[in-house]
C-alpha cells in the first residue's frame, strides 16, 4: 500500500485563482491593469494555502482595490493550461460581486496595479486576450440567466 504522503506528493499539481465580476449601473465591467501583464483583467488573484476561492476573491478585492464587497455566486469556472510564465495549469473561478455605483472609494494597489476602469464589453474586448473575452461573455450570460458556466480550456493567442 502506498503511504498517503507519497500518494499526494505524486499527484498532478494545479493552481487556483479567483476574481470578482463587478459592474457599474450602466453594466460596464470593472477591470484592472496589472503592471506585470500586457492586458487587463478582473480584480483577483491566486488562492492561498488554506483559503477557499470565495475567501481569495474577497481578500484580493480588498488588497487590490480597497473594497469590501460581498462575494456572490459562482458565474464562471475555466480550466487554463500553462500560459506565459506559469508552468502549471490553473482553475479560474469568477464570482459575482455585484454592482458598484462608481469608482468612489477605490484605493488602487500601486505595487501591483497600474490602473482600473469600467468598460463596455466592446471596449473590454480590445483590452483582453480572446480567452478572457470568452470569460466576460460567459459571466454576462451567467448573471442574466442564473446559470454557472464551465468554459473549456483557454487557448493562448
Amino acid at each position: 500500500m502506498i503511504p498517503a504522503d507519497a500518494f499526494y506528493a505524486g499527484l498532478f499539481k494545479v493552481a487556483a485563482a479567483a476574481a470578482g465580476f463587478i459592474t457599474d449601473t450602466s453594466d460596464r465591467v470593472l477591470l484592472v491593469k496589472p503592471g506585470y501583464r500586457d492586458h487587463w483583467g478582473w480584480p483577483g488573484g491566486h488562492v492561498d494555502e488554506g483559503e477557499s476561492p470565495e475567501a481569495a476573491c474577497r481578500r484580493e478585492l480588498a488588497e487590490e482595490l480597497g473594497l469590501t464587497r460581498p462575494v456572490g455566486r459562482l458565474l464562471v469556472v475555466q480550466w487554463v493550461p500553462p500560459l506565459d510564465d506559469r508552468p502549471i495549469p490553473l482553475v479560474h473561478f469568477l464570482f459575482d460581486c455585484g454592482t458598484f455605483r462608481d469608482g468612489a472609494g477605490v484605493v488602487l494597489q500601486q505595487e501591483e496595479l497600474d490602473d482600473y476602469g469600467f468598460f463596455t464589453a466592446d471596449q473590454a474586448a480590445s483590452l483582453m486576450p480572446a480567452y478572457l473575452v470568452a470569460r466576460l461573455t460567459a459571466a454576462q450570460r451567467a448573471r442574466d440567466t442564473g446559470e454557472t458556466v464551465y468554459l473549456p480550456a483557454a487557448v493562448a493567442e
